[in-house]
């Protein structure tokens, strides 16, 4: 670590709703490492989706500025944040967003679909990869409907992966999940950071933030909290620590 890869400068957001103005960020100051696996935590209506939405260069600030990998984005255009965000970052949702009568490998071939550069052997061979990255090298040609939650949600995370971005942002990405295969995506998380990815993870639970290492607390639009995790979990030592039951897949 010790490069800096984020950086948010007294950023603002607002929203019109007919007269009323509604202040969702406050002048948000955040700077963020290259390797960090950060949680941006609060409750619903702190704003923290809002900041994920502007990381993830899928809404603007209405002020201040925001620099992703050494790039500003207050002077791009829509193509080229598009560009940007299909170059430098990779998405991961709670509801997993797989088209649904489309297998796995084709589902995590979509982000490579806008890279002209890229033909269809290799994109074939990039979504192969990524699925075996995580885990699933048997559910390649699976729909989302022959697969468990855990299953879909690992392969949102490959789809993430294939572009081999600079950062993933995931927004409650264990959030329908219980709680054995929660530990099993944090594992995964946890490996993938350990790899060196920059990893900022949405979340309202107390317990998935301590699997980070830092993390920031949003509460009425601002930041109210700073901190490391000093008592950081293990995935997989908390896997293996609970009681027997169905294998996670």
């Amino acid at each position: 670590m010790g490069k800096e890869i984020i950086k948010v400068n007294d950023l603002k957001k607002d929203f019109y709703v007919g007269e009323i103005t509604v202040h969702a960020l406050k002048g948000i100051n955040l700077d963020i490492e290259e390797g960090e696996f950060v949680a941006i935590m609060g409750t619903s209506g702190s704003g923290k989706s809002t900041m994920l939405n502007i990381l993830g260069c899928l809404d603007q600030p209405t002020s201040g500025s925001y620099i992703l990998d050494g790039v500003g984005m207050a002077t791009m255009n829509k193509n080229q944040l598009a560009e940007l965000r299909n170059s430098k970052l990779g998405f991961v949702f709670q509801s997993y967003n797989l088209l649904p009568r489309t297998t796995a490998i084709e589902n995590v071939e979509l982000p490579l679909f806008y890279n002209s550069k890229i033909k269809a052997k290799e994109r074939r061979e990039r979504a192969i990869a990524a699925l075996e990255a995580v885990g699933l090298a048997d559910r390649l040609h699976h729909m989302p409907n022959q697969m468990s939650g855990g299953q879909q949600q690992r392969v949102a995370i490959a789809r993430s992966l294939v572009n081999d971005p600079r950062v993933i942002l995931a927004d409650e990405a264990t959030g329908n999940l219980d709680t054995r295969t929660s530990y099993a995506i944090m594992e995964l998380f946890q490996r993938l950071n350990d790899e060196g990815k920059t990893i900022i993870f949405v979340t309202h639970e107390s317990d998935i933030a301590r699997f980070m290492t830092r993390n920031i607390v949003f509460k009425d639009g601002r930041v109210v909290k700073k901190e490391l995790v000093t008592d950081r979990f293990n995935a997989t030592k908390m896997l293996a620590e609970l009681p027997v039951g169905e294998d996670v897949v």
